[in-house]
């Protein structure tokens, strides 16, 4: 009797060789929710796929979540490839992952972050390339579908709240395979003319219908112009890359309207205030060129203008004075300089000499300073302070 009972690891291993056996569950796609979704320390993952009815067990061994582009959380709405198997220990059966990507959604988020990641790190996002908008417009540029009810929005908000602003429509595809191309075409168009801004966007819609404003080719076109621009794209939940890249994001198309021009209202109001700021600027530049010229009027000078002419002839007084007494002391200094050379020149005169008794004695115009000098008979001149005489010397001594 005991023979026909069989244990629980035998029925289990019995249970996963049908199902390892089985082609039909060797390859199967399966698609639903993450939940329970917990990431072992070794790498490998663990989760649960459901939908609104079921749910199944699933492991994603870690050599092959090395190969995912994303990261796995709950409530990921994911594409799944595998084998369907059980795990014998516990007697349950799940489903052994090879792939896994996002379902539909998921995949464009991806693009979109790894897009915006990529013209983050190029610095096209960054504060410093955003040009500024113009306050008072008075040409803009409007690319977008020409129906719809984004074009309508746009021009009757500026129509309006600033009517005297003129508009200029570049119609584009705004969805679908070349929208892209499109709309870089458009930008690049709208470049050339003399724009003062230019709108560039479209409605609400889903993440596909808005897809083509989060293209490459269409971020570097907007970086690239010289005219600014506003993204108007979809609803104000709604980011796209162009919003980013563009030098003001509106959260619609009449947020966009709105921030491109303002209102009449608005423009009378300001011009009254600088109206009013005008005229309190001339009025007190009046007041004060009014006080400067009463106070010249009133100034002692102009009430007594023969009072300036006495007050130059004063100081004209005092000038030829402080000459005079220059030019004086000037030629005393020279004077007292003459006597003190002229004196000094008279010290070392050796004809000054004479006038005290002494005389001095030449012949042929040489000095006789010793009696060898001279023989007997000799001629000689004798110079005394006041006259000459000449000499004839009868004998001579010498007495050295």
């Amino acid at each position: 009797m005991q023979d026909k009972y069989i244990s629980i690891t035998r029925l289990n291993n019995y249970l996963k060789a049908m199902f390892d056996n089985n082609p039909h569950l060797q390859r199967v796609f399966l698609k639903g929710e993450i939940s329970n979704f917990k990431n072992h320390t070794r790498g490998h993952l663990y989760f649960t796929l459901k939908d609104e009815n079921s749910r199944l067990s699933a492991v994603m061994f870690a050599g092959n979540a090395h190969n995912l582009n994303f990261k796995p959380e709950d409530g990921m709405n994911v594409l799944v490839e595998g084998r369907i198997s059980t795990y014998p220990a516990t007697g349950a059966y799940q489903i052994y992952v090879d792939k896994m990507d996002l379902d539909g959604l998921g995949n464009l988020y991806i693009e979109f972050e790894k897009l915006k990641k990529k013209l983050t790190q190029e610095g096209l996002f960054d504060e410093k390339f955003k040009k500024q908008i113009p306050k008072y417009p008075s040409k803009i540029g409007i690319i977008t579908a020409p129906t719809g009810a984004a074009i309508k929005d746009i021009l009757s908000t500026i129509k309006r709240r600033y009517p005297i602003c003129e508009t200029i429509l570049f119609p584009c595809l705004v969805q679908g395979e070349y929208a892209k191309e499109d709309i870089v075409r458009q930008l690049k168009k709208a470049d050339e003319y003399d724009l003062d801004v230019i709108i560039c966007g479209r409605g609400g819609g889903s993440i596909e219908d808005l897809w083509a404003f989060n293209e490459e080719i269409v971020a570097r076109a907007i970086f690239d112009m010289t005219t600014p621009v506003i993204s108007a794209v979809g609803h104000e939940i709604d980011f796209t890359i162009a919003d980013f890249v563009a030098d003001l994001r509106a959260p619609t198309p009449t947020g966009a309207a709105e921030m491109a021009v303002p209102t009449i209202s608005d423009v009378v109001f300001k011009i009254n205030q600088l109206q009013i700021r005008s005229n309190k600027f001339m009025a007190n530049l009046l007041k004060l060129k009014s006080d400067r010229l009463k106070l010249v009027k009133d100034s002692y000078i102009l009430k007594n203008p023969l009072a300036m002419y006495e007050i130059k002839e004063q100081k004209l007084d005092n000038y030829i004075d402080r000459l005079n007494n220059t030019i004086k002391n000037l030629l005393k200094n020279k004077m007292h300089q003459m006597l003190m050379t002229t004196n000094t020149l008279k010290l070392v005169n050796p004809l000054n000499i004479l006038e005290n008794g002494y005389s001095l004695v030449t012949k042929n115009d040489k000095v006789i300073n010793e009696a060898s000098m001279l023989s007997d008979d000799d001629e000689i001149n004798i110079r005394f302070y006041k006259g000459n005489i000449k000499a004839k010397v009868m004998e001579v001594k010498d007495n050295g």
